[in-house]
């Protein structure tokens, strides 16, 4: 098992003021972090490989869609222009050597229609994932779409869904993550939801249900951790939590009130609770 961290809980993107926060995740034990990947400036993520390498932590990258590059707008040059940057995306987790996309880039996070997604919708996700999948062959990146809960996006909610997304694109480039947080919203049997998805299941974000520290809230904890043990699962373990460090993010993350100590607590804390409950079931 591999215990990651989202760098979201400190930054949007990657600067100097990072660096010394890398250092403490390596010494605290992480194996690896989770860089938002939102500036595709490919030559810039070749320099934050060299860093992340000294740091000696291994990456996953984290990235979304907006409305201005939805894949799956009306608007055919919309369409495009979210399959380029989702390719360019790749392009960007190659050079900073992350092995895994994750986050709700079949689609733009946030945008509603005032229904569910239309079978054309539908197509237009997959048939774009499949390009950004046959981009992603000869690379070292994994694509792990996220289902986000209703309130933040209306394609993909249930990781049922997800699954049957994944599988539609029949990619081995295409998988597909869960999300402690988003199950916990729309998921009625969490163990079912694990077990149902397994043949796809490629990452896993821990999150907890008011998106500060996990275990300190309401997520099914036990149930998850048996879950993933049933299947067999041995890859990343990512968190994933939000604060008031990053004000572009919080209307988005809808968090107004600090929930923990310190960040770094909170990564802390984290790391322990993961590995605690990996030792019980893994051994």
């Amino acid at each position: 098992m591999q215990f990651g961290m989202n760098l979201l809980l400190w930054s949007g993107g990657m600067n100097d003021g990072v660096l010394p926060i890398l250092d403490q995740l390596k010494k605290m034990g992480y194996d690896g972090v989770e860089v938002p990947l939102f500036d595709l400036d490919v030559k810039a993520w070749e320099s934050w490989a060299k860093r992340l390498d000294n740091a000696g932590l291994a990456r996953t990258a984290v990235t979304v869609r907006g409305v201005d590059d939805n894949p799956v707008s009306p608007d055919a040059g919309v369409r495009r222009k979210g399959i380029e940057c989702n390719q360019r995306t790749v392009d960007c987790c190659e050079a900073v050597g992350a092995t895994h996309l994750a986050g709700p880039y079949h689609s733009a996070l946030g945008r509603f229609t005032g229904r569910g997604p239309t079978d054309q919708e539908w197509k237009w996700a997959v048939e774009g994932m499949q390009q950004v999948a046959e981009h992603a062959e000869g690379t070292g990146v994994l694509l792990v779409p996220e289902a986000v809960n209703r309130f933040e996006c209306y394609l993909v909610n249930s990781h049922a869904d997800l699954a049957r997304f994944a599988r539609e694109v029949g990619s081995p480039k295409c998988r597909m993550m869960y999300d402690t947080f988003h199950a916990n919203i729309e998921e009625k049997n969490v163990r079912q939801a694990i077990h149902d998805c397994q043949d796809v299941l490629a990452h896993v974000h821990i999150s907890e249900n008011d998106r500060s520290t996990p275990g300190k809230g309401a997520i099914r904890w036990n149930e998850t951790f048996d879950a993933l043990r049933e299947v067999n699962y041995n890859g990343w373990l990512t968190v994933e939590a939000f604060g008031l460090a990053l004000p572009e993010l919080v209307a988005a993350t809808k968090i107004w009130r600090r929930m923990y100590d310190t960040e770094l607590q909170l990564a802390e804390d984290a790391l322990r609770f993961m590995q605690a409950n990996v030792q019980k079931r893994w051994g």
